[in-house]
């Protein structure tokens, strides 16, 4: 046995033991967390808010092309990318997945044309898909099954301390200017490069006389299990749920979501923490967006875990059911209202579902992977948010630019309701809405409050009886019933499944 197996050995005895490799990781993987999420949180609003200064102003159509795209890149990439971390070591994989995401940020900050800023958050993404299965690959190398139920627990709570902090990172750095953003972003990524000193390289057990090409060939190889593919299919559509939460909610929570009296019981905290939580909109002092969805972070930051500790006995598959369950009365639960309480509420929920689902996802594929390919399993754990989340982003682009964008429906309003608009018969092309009306996307709710006589407030709820713009959450809820019924078959399977009964 080699001094590091031996190291490796002694980290995993004990439960609790996880050593410092463990710990140095999970840092890392905090400090790219709070760049990612600092960043994630606030890019709907930038890239296609109507009335947001400075923003880029792109279509929802668009920006649901631009979320395809970083989306499927940053997931599918893993897949090949996770054997290379096993083949070639894991610290050189996050040290060169450090500089691509550094470029891609920069990219995101100096470039405003729809195929410049596109190419950036491809390379971004492409950046998050070599360090995924780096650090995963790592992590996963120290645990056992003894204590892999809680070391991935904590691993999703210190990613989540990183996600809870981002926001308050974002609001900051958008009041100084969109652009800060995305420095910030690459100067926090950046704190990964000297930590790479602190930790030993785990060893992968992967064959070292493997070349690039047959490390290809091996991915494929595996995926022809077709009990592997159909488990992705079914978390695909999970994952098509969960992350329009994180990619359509921002716009949808500053276009519909009141939040007033949550803002205003605010009023408890010091004036320096509330400032930082709240901003003056048309509609009066609201929590801003990225603060609503900050409790998500927060919550399982807090709590994952605890859930991780009480479930740690209960089957991956069962525990994931549930979760998916619970993800889906918070998809309802949020969409479906326009108050702020209720909104936290149905967070609270979706909050629950993820720490049940997140984790045992990444516990499962670890504890199902072949010797040698934690990396590459590892990899393949986002094969189903690669598709779920590309291809939920063209869905959701297109819904809401035509159900739900407040925006186009108080262009929509003019149109049909008023003698401005000359109660046009909407053929559903959005661009006959601004050639016809004249009435541009960012100027809408401005002219149609003119026309009308209201106040934002007032012609917000006006849109919201006349549209309903909540419809756009039934698809994403329906997907989450059919996997929850999906993974409930496969479980009853997997049970006669000795390599996939963990």
């Amino acid at each position: 046995m080699t001094a590091d197996n031996q190291a490796l050995e002694d980290a995993i005895a004990e439960p609790k033991g996880f050593g410092r490799t463990f710990w140095m990781l999970n840092i890392m993987e905090m400090w790219e967390r709070l760049a990612y999420y600092g960043l994630r949180v606030v890019a709907p609003i930038y890239i296609m808010q109507a009335d947001s200064p400075g923003g880029l102003h792109f279509t929802s159509a668009q920006k649901g092309k631009i979320y395809a795209g970083w989306n499927l890149t940053q997931s599918f990439l893993p897949m090949f990318t996770g054997g290379y971390a096993d083949r070639y070591g894991y610290k050189l994989t996050i040290f060169v997945s450090v500089f691509i995401k550094i470029l891609g940020y920069l990219l995101m900050a100096t470039q405003r044309s729809y195929a410049g800023f596109l190419i950036g958050t491809l390379v971004l993404a492409a950046g998050t898909a070599v360090f995924k299965p780096g650090i995963q690959g790592s992590l996963a190398q120290t645990l056992s099954k003894k204590n892999s139920s809680l070391g991935w627990s904590l691993f999703y709570a210190l990613v989540n301390l990183g996600a809870w902090i981002g926001p308050y990172l974002a609001h900051y750095l958008k009041g100084i200017g969109w652009p800060a953003v995305f420095y910030g972003c690459a100067v926090i990524v950046a704190l990964n490069f000297p930590m790479l000193l602190t930790y030993r390289d785990p060893p992968s057990g992967a064959r070292a006389t493997d070349g690039f090409a047959k490390v290809f060939v091996e991915t494929m190889k595996n995926l022809r299990d077709l009990r592997l593919l159909v488990l992705i299919l079914i978390l695909a559509g999970f994952w098509m749920m969960m992350y329009q939460i994180w990619d359509l909610h921002p716009n949808f929570v500053v276009d519909w979501i009141d939040s007033t009296t949550v803002a205003e019981h605010l009023k408890v905290l010091p004036d320096f923490i509330r400032n930082r939580m709240v901003e003056q909109t048309s509609r009066g002092v609201q929590v801003s967006q990225e603060q609503m969805l900050n409790l998500n972070a927060l919550l399982v930051m807090l709590l994952v875990a605890v859930v991780g500790h009480a479930v740690r006995n209960m089957r991956r598959l069962v525990c994931m059911q549930f979760g998916i369950i619970l993800a889906i009365a918070g998809v309802l639960t949020s969409g479906l209202t326009s108050s702020g309480y209720i909104f936290l509420l149905g967070i609270l929920f979706f909050s629950l579902g993820e720490m049940f689902t997140g984790p045992k996802k990444n516990e499962y594929f670890g504890l199902i992977a072949p010797p040698g390919k934690k990396g590459l399993y590892l990899g393949y754990v986002n094969i189903p948010i690669a598709i779920g989340a590309g291809v939920g982003a063209m869905i959701a682009g297109w819904a809401y630019g035509m159900l739900g964008e407040k925006a186009v429906l108080a262009q929509r309003y003019i149109a049909e309701h008023t003698p401005f608009g000359q109660r046009l018969n909407w053929s559903g092309e959005l661009a006959q809405l601004e050639s016809t009306l004249g009435v541009a996307r960012s100027q809408a709710m401005v002219k149609l409050q003119e026309l009308i006589g209201q106040d934002a407030t007032a012609t917000t709820e006006l849109l919201w009886r006349t549209y309903a713009p909540y419809r756009v959450w039934y698809f994403f809820a329906a997907v989450g019933v059919s996997a929850a019924l999906a993974l409930f078959l496969f479980n009853r399977r997997a049970r006669h499944w000795s390599d996939m009964n963990v």
